[in-house]
């Protein structure tokens, strides 16, 4: 992060502007908003600041700026069109450890006005850094449509029982999924469609309910998708925000746990070949125990958990010991990456059926239908395959696939590090052999594989310019 965000109370703290025209007025009327009270210093006061003088209460000095002007100030914010004021300004505005702002001149500032959305007491605020102001605004509107103003009031209801729930819900964890159902359910739609009144005899009844309710835990058993944070259901997102443990395996990309709530344990489980962090039977007792212990947990799975994600396992588990659980679907690894690689799964010239396999190999062997695998007319995506390529390949051979049969190997699909390598059967473990290949990847075999080419409208920008993978 270029600047850190934050929230400064300026609730009757003195506040400069330097400047007395449009751009001076909208900063002014921005603190005044804030609770500032406000001393303007200009040669020439303009009318849109002259305007203001009675209703805000304004103290105005018409005369230059001078160093010795911004003593006893909280904040400064210089406004006029002459750099060399400006510059002045900046440099004593620092030297005396001053908040200052220079409008338009990202490199003299301390601090920068975001775009901000009101909905006081809840305030959002999105910036850009200086580098794309009218983008920041964009993003204001577009957040603007989503966050209705009875936002605020809700905010200011809740503050009103703040305290009364605090005292009758001792358990912070309890108290937090209060709260929580409270704004996601009957009482938020109450205060959204007008009617707080009766928005606040609910969150009363409630609170008589629950004080002496112990919830209890629960699991999201989520798939995670096959790596970009963009590909997660809404369903995902909102348990994940609203979960109090997270465990997830190194299929799960840092950018999907970024996405979880920061004050969330984050539990990571491992889950590589060889190398496994927790073995599948602790795993599935951790989950439980968790949610014994009234937590709300995600449990994170890369790809679909049901599509060699052994969530049935972790399930059938929590449904032993009772405890609640619900699966959100994830876009499997075989429909995600075939479909940023180029390569449908099925099409009416290439293939008329998809099957799924895992090339994870178990005692040095891959035990799997040869025979049927082999047929002509089909797409054959294997999960897991890289280790065991070069069984993978001689087995389809002396099973009947022909040696020129496409094959390709997709590297961290869907990402801005994906890589997509084609060749033929008889050569193509030689070929990945040669190459510099880590998981997650993804063996996608058939005649379907001839279309990447044609159809890879994925483009990634390189450092020689725009490429397809």
């Amino acid at each position: 992060m270029d600047y850190f965000p934050i929230f400064v109370k300026l609730q009757n703290q003195p506040c400069l502007v330097i400047g007395a025209g449009e751009i001076a007025a909208r900063k002014i009327d921005l603190l005044v908003r804030a609770g500032a009270k406000i001393t303007v210093i200009a040669n020439n006061i303009g009318h849109p600041v002259a305007s203001l003088e009675e209703p805000y209460q304004l103290k105005i000095l018409q005369k230059a700026f001078e160093p010795d002007d911004v003593l006893g100030f909280k904040l400064v914010i210089s406004a006029t069109d002459n750099r060399e004021t400006n510059q002045l300004v900046a440099n004593t505005a620092n030297a005396h450890d001053i908040l200052v702002n220079v409008v338009d001149s990202p490199d003299l500032c301390s601090f920068i006005f975001p775009a901000i959305i009101d909905r006081s007491p809840i305030i959002a605020a999105v910036s850009s850094g200086g580098a794309a102001p009218v983008l920041a605004r964009l993003l204001r509107a577009k957040i603007e449509t989503i966050i209705p103003p009875a936002y605020g009031r809700l905010a200011q209801l809740a503050d009103r029982y703040r305290s009364a729930v605090k005292e009758m819900i001792k358990v912070p964890a309890q108290r937090r999924i209060f709260w929580e159902n409270i704004f996601q359910g009957s009482v938020a739609e109450l205060m959204f469609s007008g009617n707080a009144e009766s928005a606040e005899r609910l969150l009363q009844q409630t609170l008589a309910q629950d004080k002496d309710t112990v919830n209890q835990g629960e699991v999201y058993l989520i798939g995670a998708g096959p790596g970009a944070p963009d590909l997660l259901t809404f369903r995902a997102l909102r348990l994940m925000q609203q979960a109090d443990v997270i465990v997830y395996d190194h299929l799960v990309s840092p950018e999907i746990i970024d996405l979880a709530r920061r004050d969330s344990d984050k539990i990571y489980v491992g889950k590589q070949r060889d190398k496994h962090t927790l073995p599948q039977e602790s795993i599935n007792t951790l989950l439980a125990d968790l949610a014994k212990d009234g937590k709300r947990v995600v449990r994170l799975k890369g790809g679909d958990p049901f599509i060699f994600g052994r969530g049935g396992e972790e399930i059938e588990t929590l449904m032993e010991q009772g405890i609640n659980f619900q699966v959100v679907p994830g876009i499997t690894a075989a429909s995600g990456c075939s479909a940023y690689a180029g390569i449908p799964l099925t099409h009416r010239d290439h293939a008329q059926s998809c099957t799924f396999v895992t090339g994870h190999l178990k005692d040095n062997s891959i035990n799997l239908n040869w025979t049927q695998l082999a047929k002509p007319n089909q797409t054959l995506v294997i999960y897991m395959g890289l280790v065991g390529l070069d069984k993978i390949c001689q087995s389809l051979i002396e099973h009947g696939s022909p040696k020129d049969l496409p094959i390709a190997l997709v590297q961290q699909g869907t990402t801005v590090n994906q890589r997509v390598v084609t060749g033929t059967l008889d050569t193509f473990a030689a070929t990945i052999a040669s190459l510099d290949i880590k998981p997650p990847t993804l063996i996608i075999i058939g005649t379907v594989v001839t279309l990447h080419n044609k159809l890879n409208w994925f483009q990634l920008e390189t450092n020689g310019g725009t490429k397809r993978l």
